[in-house]
């Protein structure tokens, strides 16, 4: 059923007492989005670029809340010099980001970065989980968050292109 590991997804999201959802828009994480907006005990708010997320996380466990931060791979790079932030100040910071460059990519340019995702958010600290398969998705994210809030550290969680399905060019 189309979407249902997404539904799962925020679910776990919702049990882990997130309450701010971060995002520029991303197909990949279009359902996560829509779910969020719809629901009134959730904040979804667009950024106009990745790193804006990281803030408004940081912000939201200041103030007493938890955020969660999607985006696509091709904005990771966008955040490492603010990815300094929960590394030296020891707050939470869970990221979900949809992977491009991969199983299917026809975009050249989406390459490069998604190589690169993963070591990057690595050297910065972040630490990194994988899904590639649907049953495994909820379950990864929820291990995520605890690890995240718990033990306040920056975690990713990348949801592979196999996954969330390679992106078609329409002539």
């Amino acid at each position: 059923m189309a979407g249902a590991w997404q539904d799962e997804v925020f679910e776990t999201l919702r049990r882990a007492a997130i309450r701010q959802i971060a995002y520029v828009p991303d197909a990949g994480h279009a359902r996560l989005i829509e779910r969020a907006h719809a629901d009134p005990d959730m904040r979804a708010v667009v950024l106009t670029t990745e790193e804006e997320g990281v803030a408004l996380a940081a912000g939201a466990w200041l103030g007493g809340q938890r955020a969660a931060l999607l985006m696509q791979s091709s904005g990771v790079g966008n955040c490492v010099n603010m990815l300094s932030l929960p590394m030296s100040c020891r707050m939470p910071l869970l990221m979900l980001v949809t992977m491009r460059g991969e199983w299917g990519e026809f975009n050249p340019w989406q390459v490069p970065m998604g190589n690169a995702t993963p070591g990057v958010l690595e050297r910065t600290g972040v630490l990194v989980r994988r899904v590639e398969r649907a049953e495994d998705a909820a379950e990864t994210v929820a291990g995520a968050a605890t690890l995240a809030f718990d033990s306040t550290v920056p975690v990713a969680v990348l949801l592979s292109q196999r996954l969330i399905g390679a992106k078609v060019w329409v002539r």
